[in-house]
């Protein structure tokens, strides 16, 4: 059975691809602004994932979970249905209760969407809590490769 996409790591940096497809756009064919932050949301998934952050063991165990606490997004140009893109994802700042992501989305060699993504690590009962040591490594690790 085939596997969904996967992203790929180069160095500090995730790499993520997404195509468009009709339910992504709007009646114009082009991308809707909020479809943007689900493509970056799942190549922040896939990072993580690809690190050996178990998100889901760590909700389930009662320790907690990531959520998005500020997004800075600016929009340069628009991708259409069909376009084939890609999420770029880089650790910018690492916190002892959040990290700092800076993620982009291309086309080909041209950028359309730049932001900067703070995520918090919160409690089961949405309290912000220190991030697993072990995942702060593994961040750190990511900053380090150029």
């Amino acid at each position: 059975m085939p596997l969904p996409a996967n992203g790929v790591l180069q160095g500090g940096t995730h790499l993520f691809p997404v195509r468009v497809y009709f339910e992504d756009t709007d009646v114009a064919g082009i991308v809707y602004y909020a479809n943007y932050l689900r493509f970056m949301e799942r190549a922040r998934s896939d990072m993580l994932r690809a690190i050996g952050v178990d998100q889901r063991g760590a909700l389930e165990a009662g320790e907690g979970v990531y959520a998005v606490a500020e997004v800075a997004v600016r929009y340069k140009a628009p991708a259409k249905l069909g376009d084939d893109l890609l999420v770029v994802t880089k650790i910018e700042e690492i916190r002892a209760a959040s990290v700092l992501i800076h993620q982009q989305v291309i086309r080909g060699e041209e950028l359309l969407v730049d932001a900067h993504v703070t995520a918090a690590f919160l409690t089961p009962e949405g309290r912000p809590r220190r991030q697993p040591r072990a995942w702060v490594a593994e961040f750190q690790r990511l900053q380090g490769e150029k």
